[in-house]
């Protein structure tokens, strides 16, 4: 199966229809050897500097929304204002650049075991994942 072909069933599956734009998008996130960190904005630039017509930012949205819902990218929230996106869904941990904005993979090795000393009754621990800020120095 073609590349085109594995992104047109991706779409197909993430309850989209199959446009260039969408297709376009779906190159951009999964057609690479390594994880990609993104936040909406660093998404249409990229967009933009690769193709003569513009993707709507709407497009983009939605697109990327779908893909959230089915399990192919996942969402981390960096500040109430600020999403990140990441191709890589396993439970995995990061740094967070904030001098640069950029969100770097901390792999499970790097982290000692995390024990938690409080649950919530009725809830059941679904995932950890440890975002650590950090600065350049100045």
């Amino acid at each position: 199966m073609s590349n085109n072909d594995t992104f047109i069933q991706k779409l197909r599956c993430s309850g989209l229809r199959p446009t260039k734009q969408r297709i376009k998008i779906c190159k951009t996130l999964f057609d690479r050897n390594n994880t990609f960190h993104f936040s909406i904005a660093d998404l249409a630039k990229i967009l933009e500097s690769k193709s003569s017509r513009k993707i709507s930012l709407a497009t983009i949205y939605n697109t990327i929304h779908s893909f959230k819902k089915k399990g192919y990218i996942k969402e981390i929230s960096i500040t109430s204002d600020k999403n990140y996106y990441d191709t890589n869904v396993s439970n995995h941990h990061h740094f967070f650049n904030e001098s640069t904005n950029e969100l770097i993979d901390l792999h499970d090795d790097d982290v000692e075991k995390v024990r938690l000393k409080k649950t919530l009754p009725g809830k059941k621990i679904k995932s950890i994942e440890i975002l650590v800020k950090i600065a350049n120095n100045k």
